[in-house]
């Protein structure tokens, strides 16, 4: 049980470090990252206003059941680029959220810049 505690606030020390530097404009928001052991959810924040523009998760885009996963992550980008694209986002500042830059976070990540968003 210690270690799972030691690695939840290891990943909340990156993360408070990583967001002193990136802040979400109306011009470029802040497309930020969150997993769990179940699903993947992903936000496009302005934090000037505090709105949350576009949201979508593992549960509500048709992605695959069970665990998360790289291609069901890659899948999830898309969606998310999809969606950015009809209320005109293309640019946003992409925040990791603490995790390492590979695996789902990564297939997020390129997902969103297949579908033309750039990070």
């Amino acid at each position: 049980m210690k270690r799972v505690l030691d690695k939840r606030r290891k990943r909340l020390r990156r993360k408070r470090h990583i967001r002193k530097k990136i802040k979400g404009t109306a011009e470029r928001p802040r497309l930020s990252v969150f997993k769990s052991n179940r699903h993947v959810y992903a936000q496009v924040i302005d934090d000037t206003r505090g709105h949350t523009l576009v949201c979508v998760s593992s549960k509500e885009a048709e992605s695959g059941k069970g665990n998360p996963s790289v291609e069901s992550a890659a899948y999830l980008g898309e969606f998310l680029g999809k969606r950015m694209i009809e209320k005109g986002i293309t640019r946003v500042v992409f925040d990791r959220n603490g995790y390492a830059y590979h695996g789902i976070v990564k297939a997020l990540a390129d997902g969103t810049r297949k579908a033309g968003v750039e990070l």
